[in-house]
């Protein structure tokens, strides 16, 4: 055999045997006294004769190149790295880049903790943090109030029961043990307020 048979031509040019066959019964193959396929002739009589818009591959369409994958931010690693090690998951080494496994796992236990936090919600465990801080600030400032104005409603009773504790003729003026009162409440509230509470 001169040429290619027509399995082989079909390999070379990377199409079917039945497309060979069709090519070959149009004309458009060029053959060898024996049948066989003349591989040179042929490419060129092909390429000559075929509509380039029905080609499945023209040579001097430029290869598709991939598209460039942007970097990972590193922040997103960071954060891949610190959800994993929450759960005890073994994370990426500093500088080791996160692999595609643990980026996936990471994204599984994010969507679960989500799911977790909106089930807790509907069931009510949860409550909205900002609401929470006003409820929080508004029973703070009312218990202040309360102490604020307590020496006074308190003052004259006092110092009617210490008169009497210590001997009747001592007199305590409720207006002094009001002052003394009010002194030692505020400085206890100044020490109060120093302490922040948050709900982190």
């Amino acid at each position: 055999m001169q040429g290619m048979s027509e399995r082989q031509y079909a390999a070379h040019v990377g199409l079917s045997r039945g497309a060979i066959q069709k090519a070959k019964d149009t004309g458009r193959l060029v053959l060898f006294a024996d049948g066989s396929i003349d591989a040179v002739a042929s490419d060129e009589r092909r390429a000559t004769m075929t509509d380039p818009s029905k080609s499945r591959a023209t040579p001097s369409a430029p290869k598709a190149t991939a598209p460039k994958m942007k970097p990972v931010p590193e922040a997103a690693v960071a954060a891949v790295g610190e959800t994993l090690r929450d759960e005890g998951l073994p994370a990426p080494v500093a500088g080791g880049g996160t692999t595609f496994l643990q980026a996936k796992t990471a994204n599984e236990v994010l969507k679960a903790q989500e799911r977790r936090i909106r089930l807790q919600k509907l069931k009510g465990e949860l409550v909205d943090k900002a609401r929470a801080e006003t409820l929080m600030f508004r029973l703070a400032r009312e218990e202040r109030d309360a102490w604020v104005t307590w020496p006074a409603r308190v003052a004259a009773l006092m110092a009617s029961e210490l008169a009497a504790a210590l001997d009747e003729e001592v007199t305590v003026e409720a207006a002094l043990m009001q002052k003394v009162l009010e002194a030692h409440v505020r400085a206890q509230l100044d020490s109060l307020a120093e302490i922040r509470t948050g709900l982190g």
